[in-house]
């Protein structure tokens, strides 16, 4: 008697009760109109509960050996996968307690024997179509749900798209065929987490989230560089004068490419903050030496903080056509010589704690061959270079 009649267009009713003439009386009166199901205890309710197709409505009986209804409705209520099924209460008890606790219990409504079919009747499409109504907001707030997070998954997508883009024509104008926007990535995120670990006061501003973001903002900070000749990027001597200011106003030429896009947006978000700072202040020294605007200490932005130690350690160790590289105990051992003068105490420190994942990272993601010699021709090329590129007087 599991399946008396299989119409997937009409609602599913299960009928619980261990009388067979209840069972029999209730599944005539609901046929023409539902698809039913029975069941004779508690037990067997709950299994075709959980089942597939799950009922649309349970009637329920209150009076039966073994498991109760209060029981049964007790047990569906309390598992996530049948709590929406209304259960109706249809009983000869009668009394205002047991109709009371049939309510508390999560029942929607309480019939009492002996039945009326039209009032039985009624009030099963009643709350089939309040069950009707309920599913599909319900529905409808998933769908809404499930596509603002695919619209949100685009954008990112999107802007992730658009940083590596950038941070890709920017990177030409160091070595485009080296690996240091790979290196940069993971080295950011590698810091910054070291640093949460190491200073709980930080844990909230660095959270996991932030940090990612952190990752993606670093892939920006050579930016500047687009407005820079090669003669002044691969100069194999200090730069002086008109060119040394040149070079320290590329810093200034990225910031203001990033607030130009905060100003089209109309709004500024974490991430361009973050990126603007480490464009802007990641030469900056922690003992206020550094350029575009000497600041010192915590005046410089956190993510430019973590910025600097990562370039100073990638000027360290990378490929230089015109500087032997360090190894990574040598940069560890310059960079914290540094800590205090040109780098944040705090931040050397969370460093070393992260040194062997730099240098697994360093490894893992080393210039191979064909870069060098990319290098080495992009050198001989700006040999022969006579654009001179200027910017507007600030």
């Amino acid at each position: 008697m599991d399946d008396m009649l299989d119409r997937p267009d009409q609602p599913l009713v299960l009928v619980v009760d261990d009388t067979p003439e209840n069972l029999e009386l209730m599944s005539e009166l609901l046929l023409g109109s539902y698809r039913v199901k029975v069941a004779s205890n508690g037990a067997k309710a709950l299994r075709i509960a959980a089942g597939d197709p799950q009922p649309d409505l349970i009637l329920l009986d209150i009076m039966m050996p073994e498991m109760d209804g209060y029981e049964v409705c007790q047990r569906l209520k309390a598992d996530p996968a049948t709590a929406q099924i209304p259960v109706v209460f249809l009983t000869a008890k009668t009394e205002q307690a047991d109709e009371q606790h049939g309510f508390d219990l999560g029942a929607v409504d309480y019939i009492t024997k002996p039945i009326s079919p039209p009032i039985v009747l009624a009030r099963v499409h009643a709350q089939l179509q309040l069950k009707a109504s309920a599913d599909f907001l319900r529905d409808k707030s998933e769908y809404l749900e499930l596509e603002v997070r695919r619209r949100t998954r685009d954008m990112q997508r999107l802007q992730e798209v658009t940083i590596e883009a950038m941070a890709s024509l920017a990177a030409m104008r160091d070595n485009p065929c080296g690996k240091h926007l790979a290196r940069v990535e993971p080295y950011m995120t590698t810091l910054a987490t070291a640093l949460a670990n190491q200073q709980p006061l930080l844990a909230e501003e660095l959270s996991a989230e932030r940090i990612a973001q952190l990752g993606k903002a670093a892939l920006l900070h050579g930016i500047g560089k687009l407005v820079l000749p090669d003669r002044i990027l691969l100069s194999p001597v200090p730069l002086q004068g008109a060119d040394l200011q040149l070079l320290h106003r590329h810093a200034e030429a990225g910031r203001d490419a990033l607030l130009a896009a905060e100003s089209k947006l109309g709004s500024v978000t974490d991430f361009l903050r973050d990126a603007r700072d480490i464009v802007y202040s990641q030469h900056e020294h922690w003992d206020g030496s550094g350029y575009p605007q000497g600041l010192r200490g915590e005046q410089i932005p956190l993510a430019a903080r973590l910025m600097a130690l990562i370039g100073g350690y990638e000027e360290l160790t990378s490929h230089h056509l015109y500087r032997r590289s360090v190894s990574h105990a040598d940069a560890v051992q310059q960079i914290s010589a540094a800590s205090g003068t040109r780098f944040d105490p705090s931040v050397v420190l969370a460093f070393i704690e992260a040194a062997d994942a730099f240098a697994e990272i360093a490894l893992r993601l080393a210039d191979d061959a064909a870069s060098i010699h990319c290098e080495l021709q992009r050198l001989d090329d700006s040999l022969g270079e006579t654009i001179e590129l200027t910017l507007p007087a600030s």
